[in-house]
C-alpha cells in the first residue's frame, strides 16, 4: 500500500517498544490501533505515553495543545477485531519466537491482503516470522530503537521475499515519523544487534573477571571512544534479560561460541537484576 494510502496504523503489542511506537505514530498524525490482550498493560502505556508528552511539551518540542489530540489518536484494545481497520501494521511484542509467531499469524488473518505487516523484532530472522503469514511480499522489519521517541534510527530489514514496494514504503513511512532508516538484509541480529551485542558481552565479561567496575568499564568506552553512553548503562536501559535473548539468537544463527552470553549477564537475569525497569542491573535505579 503506498505512504500516501496510510491513514491507521495497528500496533502490536503495548509494552516499552510497543507504547513508543504508538506515540511517535500518533504524534505523526496517524491514528493508531494499540492491541494487547491485557487490559493493565495497555492502561500502563497510555499512561507512559502522556508522561513522555509532557515531556515533550516541557522541552518545547511539541505544543500544550497537541497532547489532547495526540492521545486522542491513540485507541487501545483487547478486541483483535479491530485490527480490520489497519493499512499498516507493526509488531511489537517481546523477542519470543513462539509468541511473535502467534501474534502474526492472528495479525494475518485479520489485516487486509494489501497491508504491510512489519515487525519490530531486534534480532530474529524476518524470513522466519513472515512465513507465519500468507504476506511473504509484504512482510519486513522495522526495527525501532529504545527509547523509541528519541532515538532516530529505524532498521529497516528486507527478507529474500519482500517486495521492493513494502521497503520503499516502510522507508518512507519511517521518514514521515521523522525518523532515519537504514535498509539492511535479514541475517541474525541484523546490523545494530549483530555490532552491540558483542560489546555489551565483552563489557560483562570484563566486570566479571574483576578487570573494572560497571562505572570504569562505561568511563573507558564514553571518554575513549566518544560513546555518549557506555556499554553497561546501554545494557540496563534495553534490558539484561533482552540482551541475553538475542545473544541466544546470535549464538543459534551464527553456530558461533564467540556470542555466547556472558555467566553474568545470565546470573543477573536469574535474580531479577534486570536493569532499569526492574530498578537494578549494573546499576541502581530509582532509590532501589
Amino acid at each position: 500500500m503506498p505512504i500516501d494510502k496510510i491513514r491507521t496504523v495497528a500496533v502490536l503489542g503495548a509494552g516499552t517498544m510497543g507504547a513508543g511506537i504508538a506515540h511517535v505514530f500518533a504524534r505523526s498524525g496517524y491514528t493508531v490501533i494499540l492491541r494487547d490482550v491485557a487490559q493493565d498493560v495497555l492502561d500502563r502505556a497510555l499512561a507512559t505515553i502522556s508522561a513522555n508528552l509532557d515531556r515533550e511539551v516541557k522541552k518545547g518540542k511539541i505544543a500544550a495543545a497537541a497532547k489532547p489530540e495526540i492521545l486522542a489518536r491513540i485507541h487501545a484494545t483487547a478486541d483483535a477485531a479491530r485490527l480490520a481497520e489497519a493499512d499498516f501494521a507493526v509488531e511489537a511484542v517481546p523477542e519470543r519466537l513462539d509468541l511473535k509467531r502467534a501474534v502474526l499469524a492472528e495479525a494475518d488473518r485479520i489485516l487486509r491482503p494489501s497491508v504491510i505487516l512489519a515487525s519490530n523484532t531486534s534480532s530474529i530472522s524476518i524470513a522466519t516470522l513472515a512465513a507465519a503469514t500468507s504476506r511473504p511480499d509484504r512482510f519486513i522489519g522495522m526495527h525501532f530503537m529504545n527509547p523509541v521517541p528519541v532515538m532516530e534510527l529505524v532498521e529497516v530489514v528486507r527478507a529474500p521475499a519482500t517486495s521492493e514496494a513494502a521497503l520503499a514504503t516502510t522507508m518512507d513511512l519511517a521518514r514521515a515519523l521523522g525518523k532515519t532508516p537504514v535498509a539492511v538484509n535479514d541475517a541474525p541480529g541484523f546490523v545494530a544487534n549483530r555490532v552491540l551485542m558483542p560489546m555489551i558481552n565483552e563489557a560483562a565479561f570484563a566486570v566479571m573477571e574483576n578487570v573494572a567496575t560497571p562505572e570504569a568499564v562505561d568511563a573507558v568506552m564514553k571518554t575513549g571512544m566518544n560513546h555518549p553512553m557506555g556499554p553497561l548503562e546501554l545494557a540496563d536501559l534495553i534490558g539484561i534479560d533482552v540482551c541475553v535473548d538475542i545473544l541466544d539468537v546470535l549464538e543459534a544463527g551464527f553456530h558461533d561460541a564467540k556470542y555466547r552470553a556472558c555467566p553474568l549477564l545470565r546470573k543477573m537475569v536469574a535474580e531479577g537484576r534486570l536493569g532499569r525497569k526492574s530498578g537494578r542491573g549494573f546499576y541502581k535505579y530509582g532509590g532501589v
